[in-house]
């Protein structure tokens, strides 16, 4: 956060207060280059001391990291600067104050794409709660490119530059100063502090200093002016004349420093509460005094560039940010010269007098050239140092904003919210005009026969249905048939797991699982039988696997003597198919033996031993003694003991075997077969990856697929509990089985509960839905369906289905809406996958109000939550609200909730008690260990660097927060920890005590688990944290600096060497990997290369004639083909068929089919030149899958991609075209997947790596975890692997080190929001549930839990919104909907949109523009259709361009791009609503200020600066002039010394920092309509045209190549644009009953060609 507007004023206000808006931002962000920002202002003198006092201040009192030391944005300095730190970007404004500023800005905008740091447009920002929007400008390679090949001219141009700036510097400078230079100035600067440094030797606060010093300096160099012109030669004596009447006499400017040290000292001694109820004199300086303000501006800047001398010296800086007030000196001013001169005499008092002496008399001792007068009196001279205006003072009562009073409501929900606040606030009465002239909307409807108060289809209805559930038609059965099949097999393809059959059973009793099992005795009869049964079966099982062994054991034996790790292999699947202990262990015991012998052959004959073989027979000595040590005879661990001894591990040998083992060779024979090293050393460093993870081996009756983990167990527990959790583990460890056993639970109780799964993008609710339908299967009756889909763009079987998946904006939609609360009321469960979404941008609120208002339990999933523990405390607080509401309505029980709502259900499924507990499950490890790698270009080649966590961190950030809780290291991390702390410590006092082979933990244990590897881990990251805070911090840098790669940045195309990357990893056998960038256009292009890649290279290596006998082939099958076909002509004919013909026929055919196989062969792909896994799956099911993207827009590119094993993956595709790239992906047949983060959005598609391919801003800490989890396979990979290529080495080392973002919740309410609740209230069908509901809601936000002072902002903001819509006529005074509350209801995306279409509508102007094209006529002319869409597109999807593009000479060749301003009359329209809106706005800021904090609002937000104080009362000078504190109620008191009062909040545009920051609201919760948006520079930032050029020439292309949209992006743009249109055509023919209604026929003539148009591409 930035500092508020700062205590300085000076001229040119508008730049400065921007600059210091956003200067804490932008030097946090990116330290201006210090040289180059100063000859950016020499044409700007009053802005250069702000400048420096504000990177003074900063870096005296503030943390952020300040660097100023850079001569310039080509320096050398800098590009190490940017290569080291490598921000996210840099903020940079796109113009600068001075055209010359403005090329200077370029020149840092070129030089940073060059170093590949991306730009973000200061011009243009918003902001809301959490972030900074902004227009953002990536560096690409074409910039680079543009670099070096221009680099001198750039470096010539540059220097010109700086000549220029230079040149301005030394006329400014030679105009005020003569013949004193820079260097001159700042030698005066030193001298003066320095003679002040003798006169205080005590030292002194910032403000007297800088007064003292720079009046005196400005008045010496004042007279030093004066003497130089009075030393000019005769021959200029005629424009000396005339130059003289503009230089005031040095008395005049003495006056004018003796008023200034007074305004200081009103600095010194006034709290900033009085000072901002200063009086503004609007009165400008006068002309002549302009050359001294300069010189003043001048000599600050010397100073304050000089104050480093003071180091030595007491020199308070606190203050940097107050060190001068210009309305103040002008309030000051105005006084001495106009009401003291006329006769008004205010003493100063006695502490301000004795002051101003002090600093006055210093001035007079600072100038020893020249004698200045006495203090007093201030003014000696009669010169006007204001210009004359009629009113000098600024009236702020007139711009008061009157406080309109509250309409009183009587309403429930109103009383229980806001109840307690009613009483302060000041309401109308009912004879009030505002009361008595409340809109009312019956004049409109009874003259168009509009009924708007009739209840709409709501957006289920109006949602696109799939499939008609009530047809009985045979073709569209056959389609639903199909359809299922097909969901059967898309879900097959994400998990392994066989249909279960749910049956309806009634609740039994909760099995204690952890309690011990009883007895034999107790087992009945049945369970006996069933009991034995299994027993016979599974003896059975086991002799088919002795069988199946004995017939496969040879062929294995055979295989690992030839090759041991392909022997191993195919041992391994068979170990993976088996299910017999007995059978098992033999294997193992065979493939040990096989170990063991092809070590000893190994080592016979190599010098350099191959270790893998030592890690296979290590592997399985893991597996005989964890998995079956019951099974171990003496002879098993005899033979295990001598494969010990073998590895060199003779102590361990010796704890499991202590007899003598025989021994036929000697010792020294034994030596050679050694390995070298420790066990425990061996296995961390080379058998990582393979140590064996901590599992249960006790099954759970509940689960019969695998053993689930004591986590997993928790899970269960909640769920037949019916308790709530928030579940955080790592991705792909299992957490979402807990969903399925939630669902299996709710499905076995009855026919009628239902689960609904809440996912957060299409993609995921397309992929849980198929998962669910090939789960289960369950007979249901007619009508009913087991699983459905809801969302924006289509559904099926929602509303009759017991699993319903949907995404939580439609979720939302079920649950505000007031006649679908019996449906709600059949919710037994509500699942939300990826909850972390809650922090996210866009959306984020409705996933807090589907936690609050659903009554059921829920499990709240993520791998991604940095403080579950206060989001859990969030959710038990709601939780404990719907505890006291049952309560309260006496309803403890589900059964009595529902009652009514499961007739049929069994009378045990009422006996469920209803539980509140919400638990909290964290589990923290991954099953697979991710390692990270570097990918660096060398010789133009790829090679990978292994990138140890640790390098990403430094000592300053272990010692201030210790190591990431999520940084792992896998096992040989650790050790490579270990060794390379060994060797930068030699004295380390506790080395052997963490030698792995001697560390406690791992004391004579042959097998080492991951379990203990972690502990070892932990243990060495606290001795290595002991380190730095015990004084061992320079070895630990030595350490963490070894640790790091090599930095190697390459001025390669790095996109373009894409192809070698995905060349390389498969030749690693590193594939499938997904690799992520984060723009569509390149997504879909890097794909498009790598094919390219692969059909070159096919193209190179295919034989010369290969084409010619290809061409000669299909020739000759043509011809077969043609006598085939002629002679089944001729059979035809004859009817009887002769033999030889026959024969002849047989001949043809064999002959076609074998040109057919030869053909083929020649056409087919050699395997190098694809990454397709043909083996992977079937032709028929590939044809199927290819099948369903025919004709869909990107279907045939996809096919051809996915025929050389390549696919990308990205929001812009239908669900079809990703459902091919997903289910190919995961069949192992595509291995080449790019994407974008999407995908990370808990979409199944595990991998083997993850290459991060492109940097960007939005691959940040939360994005990287999510999509680094996607590798490493569990089951198939015991490790994954993550490659960074073409990303920064010190980006990286953000990535890892950098925390997740906290969950702290967005602004929850809106006017929509608040009208949709106010409907539920009202019209809900169980009106006491609906209005507890709606409470849950107002009460529960994220925003305010713990926060009683956010809670009354909310309240007080809710009162607003029912205030604005009782006027609007949405809601009557007992807060029913009336009027259009429908329509504005069904259009809450798009608020504030939607409010000012119906203001549109209720004037009448839709119905004076939607005229037709003749009488009787039903048909609007192209020219109303475009005026039509001009009004939407003004209205509705929105996108503004930087306000410099319109500036470009860009030639445009399809479309207008920017977007021409409303109608006149719709734009007065817009007007008169904004400003109606506007007032009621700043009536509610005056009624919220009273929540201020004014505590803080007295101080600066990052410096935490204080201006409090107790207010000066005996000087009635102040108290003349700090006598206006009327309208001050509601605007910042830092903004108010920049003149401003509350009438300014009425003004379009007004800042948000203008408000009390504090009350947490700003002008983004107003609801208005700014036809016109202006950048923080004052230009006008044009709207996109896209919708209406769109629909004026139909082509996506043209919107990519002149409006600047990605293709994607583009299609998804136009086709909200096209439902926004649908939704108002369809509501407006559901409100109007006049069927011939123009305005109704003009938006489904709209509707209907822009889909039109939209399909067309």
């Amino acid at each position: 956060m930035a500092e508020a507007a700062p205590l300085v004023r000076s001229p040119g206000s508008s730049p400065l207060g921007h600059f210091f808006l956003a200067g804490g931002r932008c030097l946090s962000a990116a330290p201006q280059t210090q040289q180059d920002a100063e000859y950016a202002y020499f044409g700007l003198p009053e802005l250069l001391p702000l400048r420096t006092a504000l990177i003074l201040h900063l870096q005296h009192n503030t943390t952020i990291d300040v660097r100023t030391k850079f001569s310039g944005c080509l320096s050398q300095e800098w590009e190490i600067f940017l290569e080291d730190s490598y921000p996210y970007y840099l903020i940079v404004a796109d113009e600068g104050l001075t055209h010359l500023q403005t090329y200077l800005f370029n020149f840092l905008i070129t030089q940073s794409w060059a170093m590949k740091v991306n730009i973000v447009l200061s011009s243009g920002q918003t902001s809301d709660i959490l972030r900074l929007y902004a227009y953002l400008m990536p560096s690409m390679y074409k910039n680079q490119k543009f670099f070096k090949e221009n680099k001198e001219k750039i470096e010539s141009a540059y220097k010109t530059l700086i000549k220029q700036l230079e040149e301005c510097r030394i006329s400014a400078l030679e105009f005020l100063f003569g013949n004193l230079n820079w260097k001159n100035m700042m030698e005066e600067a030193c001298e003066t502090i320095s003679q002040l440094k003798q006169l205080w030797p005590e030292g002194s606060d910032i403000r007297r200093v800088l007064c003292v010093t720079s009046c005196s300096l400005s008045l010496r160099m004042y007279h030093h002016f004066l003497e130089n012109r009075k030393k000019t030669t005769s021959d200029e004596k005629t424009n000396i004349q005339e130059e003289e009447s503009n230089c005031l006499a040095l008395q005049e400017m003495e006056d004018l420093c003796k008023l200034h040290c007074l305004s200081v000292v009103f600095l010194l001694h006034l709290p900033l509460s009085q000072r901002a109820c200063a009086r503004v004199i609007t009165s400008h300086w006068t002309e002549n005094i302009h050359t001294f303000l300069e010189m003043k501006k001048w000599c600050d800047y010397f100073i304050l560039s000089n104050i480093n001398i003071c180091e030595f010296w007491n020199l308070n800086l606190i203050h940097l940010s107050d060190l001068s007030d210009e309305l103040l000196l002008k309030n000051i001013a105005f006084y001495y010269e106009n009401e003291n001169a006329e006769g008004l005499h205010s003493n100063l008092g006695d502490a301000i007098m004795k002051d101003y002496e002090h600093l006055w008399n210093t001035v007079s001792k600072l100038i020893r050239k020249f004698a200045v007068g006495k203090p007093f009196p201030l003014r000696t001279t009669k010169l006007s140092f204001l210009e004359e205006n009629p009113s000098p003072i600024k009236d702020t009562s007139k711009e008061k904003i009157p406080n309109l009073g509250f309409i009183s409501m009587s309403c429930e929900v109103v009383d229980k919210f806001v109840g307690n606040l009613l009483k302060d606030l000041p309401f109308l009465k009912s004879d009030d005009p505002i009361v008595t002239s409340l809109v009312k909307q019956k004049e409109f409807n009874e003259l168009l026969h509009w009924h708007s108060h009739r209840p709409l289809s709501d957006d289920y209805d109006r949602t696109k249905c799939q499939f008609d559930e009530k047809s009985r038609d045979p073709h569209y059965l056959r389609s639903v048939q199909k359809y299922h099949v097909f969901q059967r097999f898309y879900g097959n393809s994400l998990e392994s797991v066989s249909s279960k059959v749910v049956v309806t059973q009634a609740v039994k009793p909760k099995n204690n699982f952890s309690a011990p099992k009883n007895k034999k005795a107790h087992e009945t009869k049945a369970e006996i039988i069933t009991r034995e049964n299994k027993k016979r079966l599974f003896a059975k099982e086991e002799q088919k696997e002795e069988k199946k062994w004995s017939v496969l054991s040879f062929s294995i034996e055979e295989e690992m003597k030839e090759n041991l790790n392909s022997g191993i292999k195919n041992l391994e699947d068979f170990l993976k198919s088996c299910k017999s202990n007995s059978v098992k262990f033999r294997v193992e015991m065979v493939a040990l033996t096989a170990c063991l012998k092809a070590w000893k052959e190994h080592c016979r004959g190599e010098t350099t031993k191959d270790l893998n073989i030592a890690v296979q027979m290590m592997r399985r000595i893991h597996s005989l003694m964890e998995k079956y040590p019951e099974l171990l005879q003496e002879a098993d661990q005899q033979l295990i003991a001598k494969c010990l001894k073998y590895l060199g591990f003779d102590e361990l040998a010796s704890s499991l075997y202590p007899a003598q083992v025989s021994r036929d060779d000697v010792k020294k024979k034994t030596d050679k077969y050694s390995i070298g090293i420790g066990p425990v050393r061996f296995q961390l460093q080379y058998m990582g990856h393979y140590l064996i993870r901590d599992e249960r081996k006790d099954p759970d009756p509940r689960v019969q697929d695998f053993i689930p983990d004591t986590w997993q167990r928790e899970l269960l527990d909640v769920v037949d509990n019916n308790e709530s959790a928030v579940i955080v583990a790592p991705t792909s460890s299992g957490k979402t089985y807990a969903s399925y056993y939630c669902m299996e639970k709710v499905l076995k109780e009855s026919n009628e509960g239902v689960v609904v799964y809440v996912a957060p993008t299409k993609a995921l609710v397309n992929q849980v839905a198929a998962t669910v339908q090939n789960r289960f299967t369950k007979n249901l009756p007619n009508g009913e369906a087991l699983c459905g889909v809801f969302t924006r763009d289509y559904r099926h079987d929602a509303l009759n289905c017991q699993v319903l998946i949907t995404v939580p904006a439609c979720f939302e939609i079920l649950l505000l809406a007031p006649h679908r609360q019996t449906w709600v009321k059949r919710i037994r469960y509500v699942i939300f996958d990826e909850v972390h979404c809650l922090g996210g941008e866009i959306g984020a609120e409705v996933w807090e109000h589907l936690l609050v208002m659903i009554r059921c339990p829920f499990l709240a999933l993520s791998a991604t939550i940095s403080n579950p523990e206060h989001l859990t405390e969030w959710l038990q607080s709601v939780k404990h609200y719907w505890k006291q509401e049952d309560n309260t309505m006496g309803k403890n029980t589900a059964f009595k909730r529902n009652a009514g709502c499961y007739a049929n259900s069994p009378k045990d499924y009422f006996r469920i008690k209803e539980s509140y507990k919400v638990r909290l499950v964290l589990y923290g490890e991954r099953y697979n260990d991710l390692e990270k790698h570097i990918c660096s270009i060398k010789h133009h080649d790829i090679y990978f660097d292994h990138f140890h966590p640790c390098a990403a961190l430094t000592t300053d950030h272990i010692e201030k927060y210790g190591f990431p809780s999520d940084l792992t290291l896998s096992p040989r991390e650790t050790i490579q920890l270990y060794d390379t702390m060994f060797q930068f410590w030699e004295s380390w006092p506790r080395a052997q005590e963490f030698d792995p082979d001697k560390f406690i933990h791992f004391k004579n244990k042959i097998v080492v688990k991951k379990l203990d590897a972690r502990k070892y881990e932990e243990s060495l990251k606290a001795e290595f944290t002991s380190w730095i805070k015990n004084g061992h911090t320079e070895e630990a840098k030595m350490v963490l600096r070894n640790l790091s790669p090599e930095s190697v940045s390459s001025s390669e195309n790095m996109i373009r060497m894409f192809p070698l990357l995905v060349e390389k990893l498969r030749k690693m056998e590193k594939l499938p990997a997904l690799f992520f960038l984060f723009s569509l256009r390149d997504v879909e292009q890097t794909a498009q290369w790598v094919r390219c890649f692969l059909e070159q290279k096919q193209e190179r290596q295919r034989p010369p004639e290969a084409d010619k006998e290809a061409h000669d082939m299909i020739n000759k099958l043509r011809k077969v083909q043609k006598s085939i076909e002629k002679q089944k002509t001729m059979y035809e004919k004859k009817q009887k068929i002769p033999r030889k013909m026959d024969q002849r026929l047989i001949i043809h055919e064999g002959e076609r089919n074998n040109l057919l196989k030869i053909l083929e062969k020649n056409l087919e792909i050699p395997q190098e030149c694809t990454y397709a896994n043909q083996k992977a799956i079937d032709t028929e099911t590939l044809q199927m899958v290819f099948d369903r993207v025919k004709f869909s827009r990107k279907g045939a590119v996809l096919k051809a991609l996915a025929g050389r094993g390549i696919g990308y993956h990205h929001s812009s595709l239908s669900f079809k075209e990703k459902q091919l790239v997903e289910i190919l992906f995961r069949k192992g047949f595509i291995r080449v997947v790019t994407a974008t983060g999407t995908l990370a959005l808990g979409v199944n598609m595990p991998c083997k790596s993850v290459v991060f391919a492109q940097n960007s801003i939005y691959l940040d800490a939360l994005n990287y975890r999510q999509m680094s989890g996607r590798a490493g396979r569990r089951g198939q990979d015991l490790l994954g692997d993550v490659y960074f290529f073409d990303i920064p080495l010190p980006k990286i080392e953000k990535l890892i080190k950098s925390n997740v973002p906290e969950l702290k919740g967005q602004f929850p309410l809106s006017i929509t929001l608040v009208l949709r609740l106010m409907l539920l209230a009202s019209k809900g069908d169980d009106p006491e549930d609906a209005k507890a509901k709606v409470l849950s809601v107002l009460k529960h936000s994220l925003l305010s839990f713990k926060k009683p002072r956010v809670m009354e902002t909310l309240k007080l903001y809710f009162l607003f919104s029912l205030q604005f819509l009782v006027k609007q006529g949405y809601l009557d005074q007992e807060g029913k909907p009336v009027g259009f509350a429908g329509l504005v209801s069904h259009l809450h995306y798009h608020e504030p949109s939607n409010l000012v279409f119906v203001s549109f509508l209720v004037k009448g102007l839709f119905h004076n523009l939607c005229q037709p094209t003749r009488k009787g006529s039903k048909h609007f002319s192209q020219d109303v259709m475009e005026k039509l869409v001009l009004v939407l597109a003004n209205l509705f999807g929105r996108r503004l361009l930087p306000a410099k593009f319109r500036d470009s000479t860009v030639t445009f060749y399809q479309s207008k791009v920017f977007l021409d301003d409303l109608p006149e009359d719709f734009n007065d329209a817009l007007h008169e609503y904004n400003m109606d809106i506007t007032k009621d706005f700043a009536s509610f800021l005056l009624n919220v200020a009273k929540l201020a904090d004014m505590k803080q609002e007295y101080e600066l937000p990052l410096s935490k600066t204080n201006f409090t104080g107790k207010e000066c009362e005996d000087s009635e000078l102040v108290s003349h002039l700090m006598n206006c504190k009327e309208g001050r109620v509601a605007i910042s008191p830092f903004v108010c010394l920049s003149g401003n009062s509350d009438g300014d909040l009425l003004q379009p545009n007004t800042p948000n920092h203008a408000i009390l920051r504090t009350i947490g609201i700003n002008h983004a919760q107003a609801p208005v309509l700014w036809s016109q948006i202006f950048d923080n520079q004052g230009r006008r930032m044009p709207l996109n045209a896209y919708a209406l050029d769109f629909y004026k020439h139909g082509s996506l292309t043209g919107l990519v190549q002149d409006n600047r949209i990605n293709e994607g992006a583009a299609y998804q743009l136009l086709k909200d644009f096209a439902l926004t249109i649908k939704s108002i055509s369809v509501s407006l023919r559901e409100l109007c009953e006049n069927e011939d209604d123009n305005v109704v026929l003009a938006f489904e003539q709209l509707s209907d060609t822009f889909f039109e148009k939209l399909k067309a591409v």
